[in-house]
């Protein structure tokens, strides 16, 4: 089946990125082999070409429309599930040194047979929760960047990320519309985890109605030792 790939490279360029045969081919196998493992595993509701493209291709990239990724950042994706925002960036920003965190091995799995089939380098998985992840040393405020497109409120987000990212650093949340009462609410935990709220960019995926938001989130000084709190307890009493 030929799969049209018109769509993307044209908003890739009005983002003055350029999706280069080697990259097209990339994201084409990246989606057959999301399609075929989403028959044994549940990776995506989302399985038609165009709406990958969009929904999961084109968003994750935009995150290029707020930070200059076009440098060796290190950079984690917590809870990268199916591989999103992190295998379209890398796709896109070969420069960035991508670690993919996920609670659910199963899904590393996939991952890793995605990343060498793609010939992907300096990207890796690792397995487990942000709690006892962002314990381990060789993880804790060692991150130039975290993103995240999980579903949580922000208060509970930044408790999980906040801590990986070293300071002067910043955590982005892919969000989705509107986003002020979150943004209300996580004030205090930001400002405890070590953050600072630098900006909330509002915008819509170019020839769709999906509307997103990004929160920039500067880290400004280290996280207290105590967070973030056991597993489990920053999704269910968020910081307030």
């Amino acid at each position: 089946m030929a799969y049209d790939f018109t769509k993307m490279r044209n908003i890739l360029s009005d983002w003055n990125l350029e999706l280069t045969a080697e990259k097209e081919q990339q994201f084409l196998t990246f989606y057959e082999m999301l399609v075929e493992k989403n028959k044994v595993m549940n990776l995506t509701a989302i399985t038609e070409f165009e709406d990958v493209v969009e929904k999961h291709f084109l968003d994750s990239i935009s995150l290029c429309q707020v930070m200059d990724l076009k440098k060796p950042l290190t950079l984690l994706d917590l809870g990268t599930g199916a591989g999103f925002p992190g295998i379209p960036l890398k796709i896109m920003f070969p420069e960035l040194k991508i670690t993919l965190a996920d609670s659910l091995n199963k899904r590393l799995l996939f991952l890793n047979e995605v990343m060498e089939a793609l010939n992907l380098k300096d990207i890796k998985t690792v397995h487990g929760r942000a709690e006892e992840l962002s314990k381990r040393k060789d993880y804790r405020e060692s991150f130039d960047l975290c993103v995240s497109r999980a579903v949580a409120n922000l208060s509970t987000l930044s408790e999980y990320c906040l801590p990986f990212i070293h300071t002067s650093g910043k955590f982005i949340s892919y969000k989705s519309g509107e986003v002020e009462d979150e943004l209300k609410d996580a004030k205090k935990a930001v400002f405890v985890l070590g953050g600072e709220i630098e900006d909330v960019i509002h915008f819509t995926l170019p020839d769709s109605d999906i509307k997103r938001s990004f929160v920039v989130i500067n880290k400004v000084h280290a996280t207290p030792k105590a967070y973030p709190r056991k597993a489990g307890t920053p999704s269910k009493n968020p910081l307030k």
